[in-house]
């Protein structure tokens, strides 16, 4: 390995470590600012939204060539510049940046070679070259970030290039993803999908995501619910107003309470749903509870099951592909996709995470 190709790699290797840490869950159970100061933020927004397509590749690429190899001097765009520091970043924007943005539905504009475009054939990012520029005002921005960038310290770069990924970040979840649903899917390959894309922890959110699409096909399917009713996962049922993850109505009522788990059920969960279902006279109650019931309560649930019966309060526990299996027959192969069609449109309705979204697009092109 050449030690250009050793430098890509390390350019990729640390672009992708950040990238999984803005987007995952160790980052979304402590959001931060990374940078403090408001201008940097407002030139960072500034210089990802520009006039000029090209420019949205440079603060990125720069300051992580910067970051990398704080030798080289983050202005510099070719060798040419001639000063010390001075490096060809074109090859970091193409091999690196470049399959990051196509990864990443293109949020950057979608261009193939950035550094060869008319704005970026000069040799550095100075005031000098401003002339050149039909965007001046996103030069401007450009030259004032990476002066800071080069004069900063490491710790002051770092945070930098983790704010640029954040403003990615937010840029793609304001964008709608183009989720290739087929016209028809077999009972297989059905389960197939959702075996995958529910096998990434999410801290329930994905369960509740596939549920409430399901539900929302059997109302639709067989006019059992005239609306389904589903808070984020991250927001609790008493403060949502709800009295359980998911309310399946019908003739303005509450038919059926589904209460979703990723875990195991416990008692003290089990009672206080009930609870709940009999203070509002809901009769219906589900649990898909994805590794069933706790070992330790499990007699204890089941006999509070047969008491709740015996007083009017159907009490129903299951596994996700359990109760599915039999609906999703019903369904039919054009029922099972138009299913998958409700799991897309309630990924977008919740404005669920970027990474959820992504991964379910990527299953349904494989279809």
């Amino acid at each position: 390995m050449t030690a250009e190709q050793n430098f890509v790699e390390r350019c990729r290797a640390y672009l992708e470590q950040r990238w999984d840490y803005v987007v995952g869950p160790a980052f979304q159970s402590n959001p931060q600012d990374f940078v403090q100061d408001n201008e940097a933020k407002d030139l960072i927004r500034g210089s990802l939204t520009s006039r000029s397509k090209s420019y949205h590749y440079v603060l990125l690429t720069q300051v992580l060539c910067k970051i990398v190899d704080p030798s080289l001097d983050a202005r510099s765009l070719q060798v040419a510049w001639g000063l010390p520091g001075a490096f060809d970043a074109r090859t970091v924007a193409h091999d690196v940046i470049v399959p990051f943005d196509k990864a990443n539905r293109s949020v950057l504009g979608g261009s193939s070679e950035p550094y060869v475009n008319n704005p970026l054939r000069v040799p550095a990012v100075i005031r000098e070259q401003r002339d050149k520029q039909k965007d001046k005002a996103g030069w401007d921005i450009l030259v004032r970030l990476l002066d800071m960038a080069e004069h900063g310290d490491e710790a002051f770069r770092k945070a930098l290039f983790d704010r640029t990924l954040l403003e990615i970040y937010r840029l793609l979840l304001r964008t709608s993803f183009a989720y290739p649903t087929p016209n028809r899917i077999s009972l297989k390959r059905t389960h197939e999908i959702l075996e995958t894309y529910l096998a990434t922890r999410s801290g329930g959110e994905r369960y509740e995501i596939v549920c409430t699409a399901l539900f929302q096909t059997i109302g639709r399917e067989f006019g059992m619910f005239d609306e389904v009713k589903r808070e984020k996962v991250n927001v609790a049922d008493a403060s949502s107003g709800m009295s359980a993850d998911i309310e399946c109505w019908s003739e303005g009522k509450i038919a059926l309470l589904v209460e979703v788990k990723d875990r195991t059920l416990t008692l003290t969960q089990l009672d206080a749903k009930i609870d709940a279902a009999r203070a509002g006279k809901i009769t219906e109650l589900l649990f898909i509870a994805e590794r069933g019931k706790e070992q330790a309560d499990k007699t204890a649930i089941e006999e509070r099951v047969e008491r709740e019966f015996v007083v009017g309060q159907n009490v129903y526990i299951s596994n996700l592909f359990e109760f599915a299996h039999g609906v999703l027959v019903l369904l039919g192969d054009r029922g099972r996709a138009e299913f998958l069609r409700g799991i897309c449109a309630e990924l977008d309705r919740s404005n669920a995470a970027y990474a959820h979204r992504k991964e379910w697009a990527e299953l349904l092109r494989q279809v």
